[in-house]
């Protein structure tokens, strides 16, 4: 399994971005937007809690069983796949999310004197905080999940699980 890469996460969140700006620019000129809806935020925060509660516990399962620890829980080769899928996954989604509404928050800036935009603006700019989250995240239980390097390779570099 590939890596998830910091690039990739990074031009998925500037096409987003980019795209949500234009479309709310053309929204705009029908007379309407969309809302940024309050959930999202809390959405995508819960998403990033669920990710590092994941990430610490098979942490510290790999660890205890690394110092073979006698009540050590071992860790399922397949489960810590599924945790990494599900950690790239999430990151992904996250960033596209993140993006689209950084370009809506981008756009809402222009007219902050109306309190109604100026509230959606604020859910806008703690939605990209929080996919942030979610986006760390998930890079860290990828991280976690981790083989250790191996002496018989010469390439010298770790896989993912």
């Amino acid at each position: 399994m590939r890596e998830l890469r910091i690039r990739v996460l990074v031009g998925v969140f500037v096409v987003a971005g980019i795209l949500s700006w234009a479309g709310a620019r053309l929204w705009n000129s029908v007379g309407t937007l969309p809302s940024v809806p309050l959930a999202a935020p809390i959405v995508l925060a819960v998403i990033a809690v669920i990710l590092l509660a994941t990430a610490l516990s098979l942490r510290a399962r790999l660890k205890a069983q690394r110092e073979r620890r006698p009540e050590a829980k071992g860790v399922d080769p397949l489960m810590a796949a599924r945790a990494v899928v599900f950690g790239q996954a999430s990151a992904l989604v996250a960033a596209l999310v993140a993006g689209m509404y950084g370009g809506t928050g981008v756009f809402l800036l222009e007219s902050l004197d109306i309190p109604a935009r100026r509230d959606q603006a604020i859910y806008a700019g703690f939605s990209v905080v929080a996919g942030i989250g979610v986006i760390a995240a998930g890079l860290f239980l990828e991280r976690v999940c981790r083989l250790p390097e191996d002496d018989d390779n010469n390439t010298g570099a770790a896989s993912a699980a």
